[in-house]
């Protein structure tokens, strides 16, 4: 299994990982009636996560990569079940209400992250991360403050369950240091997958969209999935809370990508939000500038 030789880079590592993520809303505002299509783009895209993810281990372990299904384990499953959980509540939210709240809803997650990491895995938040999760506070209260709801309150609602489902994912990275982790990332394709077949077959839907939308569920499953390699990756030498704080790079480009007029959907946030992200980013660099500084890297190998 990979391993990172340089603790160092985890960061940087993280961060690419929520740049890849933060093309997800741009991706989905190009699909035509999303909000009539969730099963078949939670199908498309969970096949597309298992198998790039199941062909990665292949190259990495060899044909006997399929025998880490039996070494899972109870960490891997919850991991998968709340990663799955993630990626299913996301879609909802993202057809009901604006990308920004969405994306707020997920910006919840390192407050989250800590709390689980704290009551069960014992993990202390160290001083640095209480200041840079307070500056984050800060800018999702300035954003939340200005944003108001453009969909259902079910969208909100839908938003902050993924934000939890990732935050279980995060936190059972970290439980068994043997849990093979891309494993679980796959299997939360193939629980995607398998639930979006049931649907689709109780109520008697088409299992594929329109070309071009197969092409964006196609395209978006790619990115989580890179994403979800180098958060893996990284994970194993950041804490949970800190791991979750730097990967919010997703909420800033997510909402200025679909803002950027020359991208085609000139979705336009509020100033409050502007100020806000710009706060989160702040956030962000000051965590990444104290542990530079410090050379404090943890690696729970």
């Amino acid at each position: 299994m990979f391993e990172l030789k340089n603790p160092r880079i985890a960061i940087p590592i993280v961060l690419i990982a929520g740049l890849f993520w933060s093309f997800g809303p741009y991706v989905v505002r190009h699909i035509d009636n999303a909000s009539s299509v969730p099963w078949q783009y939670l199908w498309t895209r969970g096949i597309v996560i298992f198998l790039l993810l199941n062909f990665f281990l292949f190259i990495e372990e060899g044909k006997e990569f399929y025998k880490n299904y039996f070494k899972i384990g109870l960490s891997g499953l919850i991991g998968g079940t709340g990663l799955g959980l993630a990626m299913t509540t996301f879609i909802w939210s993202i057809t009901t209400t604006s990308a920004a709240i969405t994306l707020l809803c997920l910006a919840a997650m390192p407050f989250i992250t800590a709390l689980l990491g704290f009551l069960f895995l014992k993990e202390k938040i160290s001083l640095s991360v209480l200041i840079s999760i307070f500056i984050a506070a800060i800018g999702l209260s300035i954003m939340a403050f200005g944003d108001q709801p453009k969909g259902s309150l079910l969208g909100l609602i839908f938003g902050l369950i993924s934000a939890i489902g990732f935050a279980i994912f995060s936190v059972s990275l970290r439980w068994r240091k043997e849990t093979p982790k891309f494993t679980t990332v796959a299997l939360a394709g193939l629980i995607c997958f398998l639930f979006s077949s049931f649907m689709i077959i109780s109520n008697d839907f088409s299992f594929l969209s329109s070309g071009k939308n197969e092409a964006l569920f196609a395209t978006h499953g790619t990115l989580v999935c890179v994403g979800l390699i180098l958060y893996s990756i990284g994970s194993k030498n950041i804490p949970a809370a800190e791991l979750t704080l730097l990967s919010l790079t997703e909420v800033i480009g997510g909402i200025f990508w679909v803002w950027v007029p020359w991208l085609g959907i000139n979705e336009i946030p509020s100033t409050n939000t502007i100020i806000g992200g710009f706060f989160i980013f702040i956030a962000i660099f000051y965590y990444s500038l104290i542990i530079q500084t410090n050379k404090r890297f943890i690696g729970l190998n």
